[in-house]
């Protein structure tokens, strides 16, 4: 494995002179295995340190929650395991990333929603087509169990469009120090009333006349998912250029996906225009949190069209030097 150039500095303090060496081939190897350019290796490896040493200096005695918000393929997963592994290798701090994802509804579950309040809610991925109650149990669980104790985390295979059976879980043992939440709502409030009387897109205009659908998501975020939201300690927000930037990412998500397919002839991979019309679903919420997270987020990464980090900033002082 080639390795890197050194790592940039340029959006974050300095980290001490061990951090590299410490946590340099971990990051090294994820990068490897998820295909990252090398040309985003060194600027990458950078945040990953900057971003490590920041939350490591908010973690007291109690396990500490962090919601990382973006839009589909601006970078969470990736983020949120660089993550992980820079607290493990150079904090010592024991940390976990899990997607909200990871936590839908069966396919079974979201046909009886479709079948009873909207035919919409048949696609993952809204408020209200979540697992709140599983979700919660295991998040109080990744920060309560004893030290020998198991958490068996949800698994949810997009390709499939299905979660995944109880035995292809992922086990984490004991309580981590760090617990990361990364998902596309993650964060999210719910719009007035007012803002949901008009169609914004095709879908709503054609699929959603009447605004059952719409009204349904709302409601769910307004509900549980504030509650759940309430428990974070933080939230970084990767804020995305715009939103047009989310269709040429998921297109490269999906790619991915159907790469990753052992069954293709039994893959639900979407092409381009199936694509635009599944981003319609978060059109609306995905604006709507561009225009309001940046208020409330902890730590607001501004993200370029090659998903470099432009500017870092948190609610009280820009952490550029």
């Amino acid at each position: 494995m080639p390795a890197t150039s050194p790592p940039e500095w340029d959006l974050w303090p300095k980290p001490s002179e061990s951090a590299y060496p410490l946590a340099g081939p971990a990051l090294e190897a994820l990068l490897y295995r998820m295909q990252i350019p090398q040309t985003l290796w060194g600027h990458l490896i950078g945040a990953s340190l900057g971003l490590g040493s920041w939350v490591a200096s908010h973690h007291r005695e109690k396990p500490l929650l962090l919601g990382i918000n973006g839009a589909q393929g601006s970078g969470k997963s990736t983020t949120a395991e660089l993550l992980a592994t820079t607290l493990k290798e150079v904090h010592g701090l024991s940390a976990f990333q899990c997607s909200i994802d990871d936590f839908y509804l069966t396919h079974s579950e979201r046909v009886r929603l479709a079948e009873t309040i909207h035919p919409l809610l048949i696609t993952r991925g809204v408020p209200g087509t979540h697992d709140l109650a599983l979700l919660h149990q295991t998040l109080n669980a990744l920060r309560t169990q004893g030290p020998s104790e198991i958490t068996w985390v949800p698994r949810f295979d997009k390709a499939r469009d299905d979660r995944l059976t109880p035995s292809a879980w992922t086990p984490f043992r004991g309580r981590a120090d760090v617990v990361i939440l990364e998902g596309w709502c993650v964060g999210s409030k719910p719009q007035p009333e007012s803002r949901l009387l008009e169609a914004i897109n095709r879908l709503e205009a054609e699929e959603d006349t009447l605004g059952v659908w719409r009204h349904y998501v709302n409601d769910a975020l307004s509900e549980g998912y504030q509650s759940l939201f309430e428990q974070l300690d933080l939230l970084v927000l990767l804020k995305i250029p715009d939103f047009d930037a989310v269709i040429e990412w998921r297109t490269l998500q999906e790619r991915k996906l159907a790469a990753q397919s052992q069954d293709l002839t039994d893959s639900k991979i979407m092409d381009t225009e199936a694509i635009k019309r599944f981003i319609m679903h978060y059109e609306r919420l995905t604006r709507w949190n561009l225009e309001t997270l940046p208020d409330l987020a902890d730590l607001v990464l501004e993200i370029a069209g090659d998903h470099r980090f432009l500017k870092a900033t948190t609610q009280q002082t820009p952490l550029s030097p």
